[in-house]
């Protein structure tokens, strides 16, 4: 979800995606058809708010008339979603019997959360509900669910990787099954990430279980060496909120991501 100046509304298509979307939103325009309910799901914060934005500057770019962008704004819905499920890929050791070949096969786990944040009565056209899919609708929460997400899910990820590479252990599990890492990951994730967030308890308690679970899941194996890269970048994001945070509540250091971030520093050097 990008926007490049250099795209052309001559081309055929545009480059970007933002870029091709908006040829298409103006020849449905032009035929007179109704509009779109996005929910894309890239993994950046505030994605539909950004693509609606790149749509609109490319309408400003390419000279379009005022009708048009005013259909953009009222006959289309740019829904922000989050999307929280571990998929590692294609298995590389797990056993899979389909009864065919599929090169394209993907892992995940059974665990999976979509939260879409809208306005818009959604359920009536996606009646998710009745699927029995873990879907939340909310017009204005997302960013509580995301904050839970990134300091919980990823957090408990980042911290541990460089210790968990730097012991001699490949995947999340094996961490589970060993106790001193185990415990680590445990240390950061109730005793300092969770007490930085303003959640209710029980909810918080229930997804930081649910993770450590998830974390066990004996049926895919979700290597560190895929969880790694960029990890300065991710501790910045992930974990360095819940350290500030913690130092700011309570007046002393987290101990236990503190001691995360200097194996990080370690497994850098």
């Amino acid at each position: 979800i990008v926007f490049d100046k250099k795209d052309k509304w001559e081309d055929r298509p545009a480059n970007t995606f933002p870029g091709k979307l908006t040829q298409l939103l103006k020849r449905r325009f032009e035929l007179g058809l109704p509009g779109f309910i996005f929910l894309p799901c890239e993994l950046i914060d505030r994605n539909g708010d950004n693509l609606k934005k790149c749509v609109l500057q490319y309408a400003k770019l390419w000279d379009m008339p005022q009708a048009f962008i005013d259909w953009v704004e009222k006959e289309n819905v740019f829904c922000c979603t989050l999307v929280d499920r571990i998929n590692t890929g294609y298995p590389r050791d797990e056993k899979i019997d389909l009864g065919y070949e599929d090169n394209m096969v993907n892992t995940s786990e059974y665990f999976h959360l979509w939260v879409i944040e809208t306005d818009y009565d959604l359920e009536k056209d996606l009646p998710f509900s009745k699927a029995g899919l873990n879907v939340i609708v909310t017009p204005d929460q997302l960013e509580m669910y995301r904050t839970r997400k990134v300091r919980i899910l990823n957090g408990a990820h980042t911290s541990l990787v460089p210790y968990a590479l730097l012991s001699g252990l490949d995947t999340v599990k094996s961490c589970i099954d060993d106790e001193r890492m185990c415990a680590h990951l445990r240390r950061c994730v109730f005793d300092e990430i969770c007490p930085t967030l303003d959640l209710p308890q029980d909810e918080l308690l229930a997804y930081a279980n649910s993770v450590v679970e998830r974390f066990g899941n004996p049926y895919i194996k979700h290597y560190w060496s895929s969880i790694v890269l960029n990890s300065v970048s991710k501790f910045k994001v992930r974990v360095l909120p819940s350290i500030t945070e913690y130092i700011k509540r309570y007046d002393k250091m987290p101990e236990t991501l503190l001691f995360s971030f200097a194996k990080l520093i370690e497994f850098y050097r």
